[in-house]
């Protein structure tokens, strides 16, 4: 990054805590219960709660959840992997039947059955430090909802934006279109269907939102509206704890999700990466080699991965060394590859929000959480204002023989993706950001940053970024590839770019989306030092 870069914000610091989300008020409420005595899994569950209602359009009761939890105590690191698979109806067949080539991308056809509450609970209930119910760590959600929180500037800009989708549902379009029209920076936003719910799920845990009045409404509304989800699909749903995933890049250790998340991705571009000499910050060679690791990942990700429920899981191939080796050497170093493909060996057959949080004690929660694309399938079920995902419709093929092609039960391969990284045994970074499949993408640019340019971490978060578009998503993955990048790269690097073949799409600056936030543990000095991004609206705070 060039000296004359400026830099927004400075690094959040703190010797009790951390806490970055992307809004001030879920900041504030977790800051809230880290000074009253509550640890970091308590404290990302009051986030979490005020993060649904005050970001809409990213998360909330209907959506899904990942986590990473390390816990000084053991030296461990555990993974939640909250993702609701597809109904029990739905059948590829019934798709194609009904004249679908594609999944639906809205709607109630898209919705799969919510992960986020269970996983909630069951964080809570495993690594909480037993001061705080439930009930407590939901009260500033509630009142929230029920009194009204003021719209943030960008929140205000995706009501805007996705204004025509709310409107095909009269459920969604008099919460979030009063009057007819999406409400402007600083209106209050009120939900008091919503604030129902939440305090149902604060009195009687996730049994309350999968069993129940919530459950028979949730199933009623699909039905009356052409879906396929039931009370009885929520009612059969379990969340998962596992291993996370893990790799080394040049010395530190990089823990996230396993599938059916994609998180994997970083891994392995971070293993195609490992002997390769990037050059400075904002060179050609700095972009060039990452970008084309990513469409090598990623088209590994599409030819093999799917639920390891569902279909054999090729992970440990995929990230082995010399899988990364045969992949780097197909990149060539001064030439774009118009197209990727899927590379194991012949004899074996892809919107949200993130936030991070760390206690005094030393625990750390990397948590996402996310309805899929803006306001997820667009209608909020009548009566509880619960808006649904469309993960479904995001995620799922429809192509026989597909690994992730839809199936009753099964869970759609994951964009969520959350991440830790040590160094040596000691935590040393917790980061993550919302931008589907840009997620990876954005990610990597950031542990680059800190590790290969020896950037701070709000430097590392507000450096320049780039996008390598399409991704996993059904939907546009046949798209030609299209490099965009944010205003800040140097203009001969853009030049060289083109020259060697890549489709350059300027953006002006911060203009890429997505909303990093990190948490570096600097145990030496014995503080946190948080970062966020200004691409949100959110903001880290010490304690």
């Amino acid at each position: 990054m060039t000296q004359s870069m400026r830099i927004g914000r400075s690094a959040a610091a703190g010797r009790r805590g951390m806490v970055a989300t992307g809004h001030p008020l879920a900041s504030g409420a977790a800051l809230q219960v880290l000074a009253a005595g509550g640890n970091a899994v308590d404290a990302a569950v009051a986030a979490a709660g005020v993060l649904g209602v005050v970001q809409p359009m990213m998360s909330g009761l209907g959506g899904d959840t990942f986590m990473l939890v390390y816990r000084r105590r053991e030296g461990r690191v555990w993974a939640v992997c909250g993702s609701g698979p597809a109904p029990g109806g739905a059948t590829r067949e019934y798709f194609v039947e009904r004249g679908y080539a594609k999944m639906p991308l809205r709607g109630m056809l898209s919705v799969s059955v919510p992960g986020a509450v269970a996983a909630m609970e069951e964080a809570l209930a495993r690594w909480g430090s037993g001061r705080f119910p439930l009930s407590r760590l939901l009260e500033p959600a509630v009142r929230y909802a029920e009194e009204g929180a003021p719209v943030a500037r960008r929140v205000a800009g995706w009501i805007r934006e996705t204004a025509p989708v709310l409107a095909r549902y009269p459920s969604s379009a008099r919460i979030f279109l009063p009057g007819g029209r999406p409400p402007e920076e600083g209106d209050l936003l009120v939900q008091r269907d919503l604030a129902a719910s939440l305090r149902a799920v604060a009195a009687g845990g996730a049994k309350a939102f999968y069993e129940g009045p919530i459950a028979e409404r949730i199933g009623a509304y699909s039905r009356a509206n052409g879906g396929l989800l039931t009370a009885q699909d929520l009612a059969g749903y379990r969340v998962e704890v596992a291993e996370p995933v893990r790799a080394t890049f040049r010395g530190i250790t990089v823990f996230t999700t396993p599938p059916p998340s994609q998180g994997f991705l970083l891994h392995e571009m971070l293993n195609i990466l490992e002997d390769v000499d990037l050059g400075a910050w904002g060179s050609a060679d700095w972009v060039h080699w990452p970008v084309e690791a990513k469409k090598l990942a990623f088209a590994d990700r599409v030819a093999y991965l799917g639920d390891p429920r569902f279909v054999p899981s090729p992970l440990d191939r995929l990230l082995d060394s010399a899988h990364a080796a045969r992949r780097r050497a197909e990149i060539d170093p001064v030439r774009a590859a118009d197209a990727a493909r899927g590379g194991l060996a012949s004899e074996v057959p892809g919107d949200t929000t993130y936030f991070c949080v760390a206690d005094v004690e030393g625990n750390l929660v990397s948590y996402i959480t996310s309805l899929s694309a803006a306001f997820g399938c667009g209608e909020v079920v009548e009566g509880t204002g619960i808006m649904l995902n469309n993960r479904a419709g995001r995620g799922f093929e429809l192509t026989a023989g597909h690994p992730n092609v839809i199936a009753p039960g099964k869970r759609t391969m994951h964009t969520l993706v959350p991440y830790m990284a040590f160094q040596g045994e000691a935590p040393w970074l917790v980061w993550g950001t919302p931008g589907g499949d840009a997620q990876s993408q954005w990610d990597l640019q950031v542990l680059l940053n800190l590790v290969a340019a020896g950037m701070g971490v709000q430097e590392a978060v507000e450096a320049p970024r780039w996008t390598s578009f399409p991704g996993t998503d059904p939907a546009t993955i046949e798209s030609p590839f299209e490099l965009r990048m944010e205003e800040g790269f140097p203009a001969p690097t853009l030049a060289e770019l083109e020259r060697r073949g890549h489709r350059v799409q300027r953006q002006g600056p911060l203009g890429g989306g997505g909303g990093v936030q990190a948490i570096v543990v600097d145990g030496a000095r014995g503080v946190y030092l948080g970062g966020s991004d200004p691409r949100t609206d959110g903001c880290a705070i010490g304690l």
